[in-house]
């Protein structure tokens, strides 16, 4: 064979990958699922539209420029660059407790990050399905740091002002008989009087939902002089809601938040995402989008977990940012530990 008829040879081989290559890379990339009715939909909208069903400091709260700051929010915020790659793309509506699930019915929102307590009646009747936990909460009791109480089980005599309603009291009085301590109570109707009343001194404890206590102690002057008991009396969950019927965005919104948590499990943060880009350790590549085609499944982008974690961080940063010391008023992240740490948030593995 000629040198001549080599070269030619090589060049059919080269004309045939500049042609066929491209054809083969793009028949190699995983292809979306078809968006159902809800991801259609904020697409079509071009944002996602969000609620939290009680504005509280800590979980959801405007600032002065009007731009909401919280948990709940970075929650949404998560979902939102899912969807778009951009957090930005996200209308935040505070709710009532009484118009929630009306508006999620109707499509006038797409996610509420804080709703009521998961309960079965809520997750069954209303049209709306809870997706998964976010935050364990459960009522608690609060004293100043100067009694010197460092559990709920050393408290005796003590005055303590709680909402008048069936549920807490029930809660309230039987932890008191199963201690046989004594207490008495200070009742009032809503629970922002709680604040009032404990400030005032009208009582020297208070008990509502840890959550609710949080907020309160960040509005007392010197939050750090106030200890939330670490005992729970009752038990609550609460996490993201969505509207019933539609696999994919109950999907999407179960495995963002999934994504958050396996994150933190793995090391996974804001700060060192790109420094990954060449780990070997399948679970983090999975992470990253760099194996398997976990995003396409439910008509995301590979890269979308990834996306999360640069925009809003992993479960722990989002945690530190909403509960840390820089608030004021830190908290024991307690249930809302890792399992892997005693607490009770866990994610299965994406695989």
């Amino acid at each position: 064979m000629t040198v001549s008829a080599v070269w030619r040879g090589l060049v059919r081989v080269i004309l045939c990958i500049a042609v066929f290559a491209p054809s083969l890379a793009w028949a190699q990339q995983p292809t979306l699922a078809p968006a159902g009715p809800t991801l259609q939909a904020i697409r079509d909208r071009g944002h996602l539209i969000c609620a939290t069903a009680d504005p509280l400091p800590g979980f959801a709260q405007p600032g002065t420029d009007g731009r909401w700051t919280g948990f709940d929010v970075d929650l949404c915020r998560a979902v939102a660059v899912a969807v778009f790659n951009d957090a930005s793309k996200m209308e935040f509506v505070p709710l009532s407790g009484d118009s929630r699930f009306a508006q999620l019915q109707t499509g006038s929102i797409d996610l509420i990050t804080r709703n009521a307590p998961w309960t079965m009646r809520r997750d069954t009747g209303y049209g709306a399905s809870y997706v998964a936990t976010s935050f364990y909460d459960g009522q608690a009791i609060m004293v100043p740091q100067s009694l010197g109480f460092v559990s709920a089980y050393e408290l005796d005599n003590v005055k303590i002002c709680v909402v008048d309603a069936p549920e807490e009291l029930a809660n309230l009085r039987e932890f008191f008989f199963g201690t046989q301590a004594t207490y008495t109570e200070v009742l009032y109707e809503d629970r922002e009087d709680l604040t009032v009343a404990y400030r005032q001194g009208l009582c020297n404890a208070v008990s509502a939902s840890a959550s609710f206590l949080n907020a309160m102690r960040r509005s007392l002057p010197e939050p750090a002089t106030h200890r939330i008991l670490p005992e729970r009396i009752s038990k609550g969950a609460f996490g993201p809601v969505v509207r019933s019927g539609d696999d994919q965005w109950f999907d999407i919104v179960e495995w963002t938040l999934y994504a958050l948590i396996d994150a933190e499990e793995a090391g996974v943060t804001s700060l060192n995402i790109d420094s990954l880009a060449a780990a070997k350790t399948h679970r983090i590549r999975r992470l990253l989008g760099l194996e398997g085609t976990f995003g396409p499944s439910i008509g995301l982008s590979p890269m979308f977990i990834a996306n999360v974690i640069k925009a809003v961080g992993n479960y722990g940063e989002i945690f530190e940012r909403n509960f840390g010391p820089a608030t004021g008023a830190a908290v024991v992240r307690g249930q809302n530990a890792l399992w892997i740490n005693g607490g009770l948030i866990w994610a299965p593995p994406i695989e």
